[in-house]
């Protein structure tokens, strides 16, 4: 199989972690090396990895077929520029940029180039999503937490950019329709930007979403539940597991009909089927990388596409738009 030579900007603690998957898969990548800004940080991630740290970014870039981004992101949008300038394939941590225009106007850049993109959106690869990819999904009512304490990375972003954003994009992966209306309230309680948000979202479908983030919970939550007409499916992105309680009105041509739970309804008997369906473990960071050097191999449509990543940031941004203006309604009336 052909092998990509790919680079990593940005060796912090996730830059970190990348590095070491990007060693699990010599099959498909030659990691020839990475770059990190802080000297001391460089050459200790280098002896006890074993790499080459670079003292340039550009000639990193110049010396690899891909370039994974994992700097703040704040820098996305240049070093993804300097790349796809290059002509480099890129994996960008999400968010994909700071701001929707950048989102934009990198996936501009990277159709008018060429060049494949993914963003690292790690939960598309969590077990408990990957156990319902077959599974026929229309909710029509969603309800996600996404809670944990507090962390002093990450919090000079509003958590919907640090947090929610990974269930929007799931989100907008399992309802296929626009979306409509967003209504939302965050708090600011011990950083700059909001701790604590909750947005609803309506869709042109009708189906309608409730979504919480919190950085500053006691404990930590990552879950999904999907409502639909025949079905209620619950992922613990946390926990790594699923359940799927599906609603049938007969027996008749149901698989494993024997193990049916008959439930009374103001319509007649109707019938239930719980199943936990089997998880896999996976290493998804690993995954991730490991799908985006297929799609450049194959040249097939990555994953988690830019295109992906920009829908995602321009939810955020309605998200964060509606938060503004609750706060200043509420300000009004004072």
């Amino acid at each position: 199989m052909q092998k990509l030579k790919i680079g990593l900007l940005g060796a912090g603690h996730l830059g970190k972690i990348h590095l070491k998957c990007l060693q699990l898969l010599p099959d498909v990548y030659e990691l020839v090396g990475f770059y990190e800004p802080q000297a001391e940080r460089a050459a200790s991630i280098a002896e006890e990895l074993g790499l080459k740290a670079y003292d340039h970014l550009d000639e990193l870039i110049a010396a690899v077929d891909v370039v994974d981004i994992v700097t703040p992101t704040s820098s996305h949008f240049e070093m993804a520029k300097k790349a796809i300038a290059a002509g480099k394939h890129i994996f960008v941590e999400k968010p994909i940029t700071q701001t929707l225009e950048e989102g934009k106007a990198l996936l501009a850049l990277a159709q008018e180039a060429g060049i494949k993109g993914q963003v690292g959106f790690v939960e598309r690869f969590n077990p408990a999503f990957l156990a319902m990819a077959e599974q026929d999904i229309s909710p029509m009512f969603i309800e996600a937490h996404r809670l944990a304490p507090f962390n002093p990375r990450g919090n000079d972003v509003s958590v919907v950019l640090d947090l929610m954003i990974h269930d929007l994009d799931i989100l907008l992966k399992l309802v296929n329709s626009p979306v409509r209306s967003v209504q939302a309230s965050g708090v600011a309680i011990v950083s700059p930007a909001e701790d604590i948000a909750n947005a609803r979202i309506e869709f042109e479908n009708r189906a309608v979403a409730n979504i919480t983030a919190s950085r500053i919970s006691m404990k930590s939550m990552r879950k999904f539940r999907l409502f639909q007409s025949d079905a209620y499916i619950s992922m613990d992105f946390l926990e790594k597991k699923s359940e799927l309680i599906r609603l049938y009105d007969s027996p008749q041509g149901v698989e494993e009909a024997d193990r049916l739970m008959a439930l009374e309804t103001p319509q007649g008997e109707r019938y239930l089927l719980v199943d936990q369906p089997e998880t896999q473990a996976v290493n998804a960071i690993k995954t991730e990388l490991e799908l985006f050097a297929k799609s450049i191999i194959e040249d097939t449509e990555p994953t988690v596409s830019l295109e992906d990543g920009v829908k995602a940031l321009e939810l955020a941004y309605q998200i964060l738009a509606a938060i503004s203006a609750h706060r200043q309604a509420i300000q009004e009336q004072f």
